[in-house]
């Protein structure tokens, strides 16, 4: 049972009840849905903004099986919700903001403006952008700085931008945005990316990329859109002024678990699970890249769905 709140007893009517409530609808959350559906468990997705998490605002997804020459990633995301729904999942949109039991173990999952009842909880939330923490930067969100190329490369035509990463992400984007901008810097603080051998190759190859190493960006300036990064070179502390028209980040993630309270998480947020996904807290399970794991993918996510969907099928056999 949850130890930081315990309510009294549920007095909806058992129909009220879901078997399981999953909250995140990207690849961990609808595949879960697509497992408990199956299973004929009522199942309930729960999403802030809208279904496919970081998934659906990824150009080209080209390792998940079966699709050899790739896919969008806000195609595949609408294609998973489909597939969920024809399973008999219900989904509404709410900002979940709390998740309690009462004395007879029933989760209520809170959000602003209501309550729902489940049996057992997946935590598929994800995990969001992290920013840089520099002056300037809360400034410009929105006026320059962007975490989505694929959705705002098309206000930078003809434009110059920095993308500032060194990870796949960071570097597929960046190749992405030379579709647009007359030039995109890719900014990284290291002196070689951390991006897979294929995704490198093919962008020290493509025109309009430059890279800048060993650099770190320390402030941003401009007056109602971002127009200078001020840069810092890790090795020799010499700093200069690069004009940009805007910046996209790609500097890693943050899980998004703040919500939850009692559930054991690492020193970065990240749920801890065992190899069925379950949490600290019985009924409670974790999927995805909000759970403690050495790698983030749309195809691990969607492994980590379905075998949470397993355990919550056998969580409810045994009760």
């Amino acid at each position: 049972m949850l130890d930081f709140h315990i309510s009294q007893p549920a007095t909806d009517t058992h129909s009220d009840i879901y078997d399981v409530i999953i909250i995140g609808s990207g690849p961990a959350g609808m595949t879960a849905a697509i497992y408990t559906g199956r299973s004929l468990l009522k199942t309930l997705i729960l999403e802030k903004i809208g279904s496919g998490g970081q998934a659906a605002l990824t150009e080209l997804i080209e390792n998940y099986p079966g699709f050899p020459h790739g896919i969008n990633g806000y195609e595949l995301s609408q294609r998973m919700e489909e597939h969920a729904k024809n399973f008999g999942t219900s989904f509404e949109y709410a900002d979940v903001q709390k998740v309690y039991q009462d004395t007879d173990g029933i989760f209520h999952v809170a959000t602003e403006s209501r309550e729902f009842l489940s049996k057992t909880v997946i935590v598929a939330t994800g995990a969001s952008p992290k920013k840089l923490g520099i002056p300037g930067e809360d400034k410009f969100i929105g006026r320059g700085i962007s975490f989505c190329a694929t959705c705002d490369a098309s206000f930078y035509k003809g434009k110059v931008v920095a993308v500032i990463g060194g990870g796949d992400s960071a570097v597929e984007e960046g190749m992405y945005l030379t579709k647009f901008a007359t030039k995109v810097y890719l900014i990284h603080r290291r002196d070689q990316l951390r991006a897979t051998k294929i995704v490198q190759q093919r962008a020290f190859q493509t025109p309009g990329m430059e890279f800048i190493w060993n650099t770190i960006v320390e402030e941003v300036r401009g007056n109602n859109t971002l127009e200078a990064l001020k840069l810092k070179n890790v090795r020799t502390g010499e700093t200069s002024w690069l004009e940009v028209n805007g910046m996209f980040l790609y500097i890693g993630l943050s899980p998004n678990t703040s919500f939850l309270e009692g559930v054991t998480r690492d020193e970065q947020g990240y749920i801890l699970t065992d190899e069925m996904m379950r949490t600290n807290i019985p009924g409670l399970f974790a999927a995805g890249d909000c759970r403690k794991t050495p790698l983030r993918q749309v195809v691990t996510a969607a492994s980590d769905g379905a075998i949470a969907a397993y355990a919550v099928e056998k969580y409810l056999e045994e009760r």
